[in-house]
């Protein structure tokens, strides 16, 4: 019979604090364990909450948490910069110029990490290969939508996705590793919010139409993204706990190229 007098020690809460943290990650996702541990993110003992985590649900586990950090908002920001770049979309009327942009710029980048993916020497790449989540083809039925349907003129990448298209190939070169963070942020961004973005954009300038981008005909997205998470799970297994935090650090670089992107959709 539990004993209430005895009251539990500063370390077994934290003991509890922490498993109900990670059941937290695995069943209800992030948003709600940032809200209940805050301290355990973002902090000093940061690594060792990801050494946990890691060792607990994998990889991929890591990649969402520090993805879903700076999905977060920061208190000390005030004003509408307060906000992520998906809740901005989603408050402002896209153009379709602009929209049109965001995918020939989105494009470029595909391109890019699934030519990577599949031309690479780097041998772990292959189980990144024929995931069922590729977008280039997709993006190209999309735009040659636009061209014959719409009568809209494609314009030509320039900046913002050839910078990003260009840094993922230089560090496939420099830190093969790195390309797993990118492949995670761009893949699982898109199946998630980037959905939501696109509907939104669908409802308010293409009357409804449903892009091929946001369909995945081969495959349930749900199943198709489980595979791709055994499949990062299994690929790092190996790694260092140096490597697995250098690739970490990718994430904040992966999210400045994809929003200056995504801003597009509302220029």
């Amino acid at each position: 019979m539990f004993d209430v007098r005895l009251a539990p020690t500063k370390d077994e809460v934290q003991v509890h604090h922490i498993i109900y943290l990670v059941l937290c990650l695995e069943t209800t996702g992030n948003s709600i364990a940032i809200k209940l541990f805050p301290e355990y993110l973002g902090t000093s003992s940061s690594r060792s909450f990801l050494r946990l985590v890691s060792k607990e649900l994998g990889y991929k586990q890591e990649l969402r948490s520090v993805a879903m950090k700076l999905h977060v908002k920061d208190p000390s920001r005030k004003g509408d910069n307060n906000d992520t770049m998906a809740q901005i979309l989603m408050k402002m009327k896209p153009s379709l110029s602009g929209y049109v942009k965001f995918l020939v710029y989105s494009k470029v980048v595909y391109d890019a990490l699934e030519k990577i993916v599949m031309n690479a020497d780097y041998s772990s790449y292959a189980e990144l290969r024929n995931t069922g989540l590729e977008r280039s083809g997709a993006l190209a039925n999309d735009l040659e939508w636009f061209k014959e349907v719409m009568g809209i003129q494609i314009p030509s990448p320039t900046t913002s996705g050839i910078s990003y298209a260009s840094y993922l190939e230089e560090i496939a070169v420099k830190n093969p590793k790195a390309i797993f963070c990118h492949f995670y942020n761009i893949y699982f961004g898109l199946a998630t919010g980037g959905r939501m973005v696109g509907k939104r954009a669908s409802e308010k300038i293409l009357e409804n139409k449903e892009l091929e981008f946001y369909k995945w005909n081969n495959g349930e997205i749900s199943e198709l993204l489980q595979n791709a998470r055994e499949k990062l799970n299994k690929v790092t297994e190996s790694w260092t706990r140096e490597e697995k935090d250098q690739c970490l650090e990718e994430t904040e670089i992966s999210f400045k190229y994809s929003e200056d992107i995504m801003k597009l959709i509302i220029s």
